[in-house]
């Protein structure tokens, strides 16, 4: 559900909104279709004060710990060990005064992926959080874009490299093999005249990341999917490229993706989810689409769709896709067969005032992050996280 699809002028206007505010207590619920997951709701957490919820994870050495990107509310860490309770808070201005807008953990080192990409644009940057105790995690390096405009889409690790997915600057490639002396290895601007021959720019922008050995897949936004080859993180070369024919000349917005050996699933916003046969990464080809919000996309429909796929993971146990998807909250397609998807749960009502931007798996924990809007694409008016127990 990423608002790239929007005019600069709209996007200002939802940018306003980040006074939100996280755990808010509303009664246990169990969501489930017939012969599909169930969702049991565990807890709230409202966000109050200045900030956003944008997106989330759980620590990934499995200690009770959620760190939360909360946009101009910098980070916060929640111990989730029973009723979630704020710990920790790194502020902005400890980042350079840079939003956090999402976020990725690579052993017990956080990475910040800085710069709003809401209203009035910031410098791309990158943030190196010491999680080695949550409680007491702290700065351990910053680094920010002195060169070009971007705002911080998302980022990926792998071993000394990071990945940022630097939205209007496109790809910077970043040696963190020591956070206190961040270094630029190489930038990369994937071709912008693909799919549109007269593209607009402010509607291109490098917004999720997947690694798959030395191939880096990219949400190019309505530059659809990029793939570039990073053996030499020196030296990234773009090697291929994917947008729906179908979508030729209407607004397309690619915000994330997951990878399951050779598909991808791809989070396509208001037209659903889009699995893709990555075999041949130079000549990436649709096995399906999963399009119950515009199953004829005739026109520009974004402001209308009851739904906004943004983030994504996959469950490998069930084969089933999850999403985040804007005032409908949560949508689960099973691809088990990937060429049929099909819904096979969901959480969440499009007749609510709630609506989700990120989402985060881990083990049998879903997280939702919800934002609050002035009513652009939807009404939303409470921020914060959800928990949910998930059981294939």
């Amino acid at each position: 559900m990423r608002f790239r699809v929007l005019s600069s002028a709209i996007r200002f206007v939802i940018g306003l909104c980040s006074t939100a505010a996280l755990v808010m207590a509303a009664s246990a619920q169990v969501v489930s279709q017939p012969s599909g997951p169930r969702f049991e709701h565990l807890h709230d957490i409202p966000f109050t004060g200045a900030g956003m919820p944008m997106t989330m994870i759980h620590d990934a050495g499995n200690r009770p710990f959620l760190y939360l990107a909360a946009k101009e509310a910098g980070l916060r860490i929640y111990d989730v060990k029973g009723s979630p309770r704020l710990v920790r808070t790194i502020r902005i201005s400890e980042l350079g005064g840079q939003h956090v807008m999402s976020l990725a953990q690579s052993g017990q080192r956080v990475f910040l992926a800085l710069g709003n990409h809401w209203g009035k644009r910031e410098s791309a940057g990158l943030a190196v959080i010491d999680a080695g105790n949550p409680l007491q995690a702290s700065v351990a390096g910053v680094w920010k874009d002195s060169q070009t405009n971007g705002a911080g889409g998302a980022v990926v690790v792998s071993g000394s490299t990071a990945y940022l997915a630097a939205m209007g600057a496109g790809l910077a490639v970043l040696d963190i093999s020591n956070p206190q002396a961040i270094r630029l290895r190489s930038r990369l601007q994937p071709e912008l005249a693909f799919p549109d021959q007269r593209p607009d720019r402010a509607k291109i922008n490098a917004r999720g990341l997947a690694l798959q050995k030395n191939l880096l897949f990219l949400c190019f936004d309505a530059g659809g999917v990029r793939v570039m080859d990073v053996a030499d993180p020196g030296k990234p070369v773009e090697i291929g490229r994917y947008s729906n024919p179908a979508m030729t000349g209407r607004p397309r917005a690619y915000n994330n993706l997951v990878l399951d050996g050779s598909l991808a699933y791809v989070a396509a916003d208001y037209v659903g989810l889009e699995v893709l046969d990555i075999t041949n990464p130079r000549a990436i080809k649709l096995v399906s689409w999963w399009n119950p919000w515009n199953p004829k996309p005739d026109g520009l429909r974004w402001f209308s769709s009851p739904g906004h796929a943004n983030e994504i993971a996959y469950d490998a146990r069930s084969k089933t896709v999850l999403m985040s998807a804007g005032r409908s909250d949560l949508v689960a397609i099973n691809v088990s067969d990937p060429a049929k998807p099909r819904q096979s749960g969901s959480i969440g009502s499009v007749e609510d005032t709630q609506a989700t931007w990120g989402l985060s798996l881990h083990g049998d924990l879903i997280y939702l992050s919800y934002i609050r809007t002035l009513g652009i694409p939807f009404r939303a008016d409470w921020p914060g996280v959800k928990i949910f127990r998930y059981r294939p």
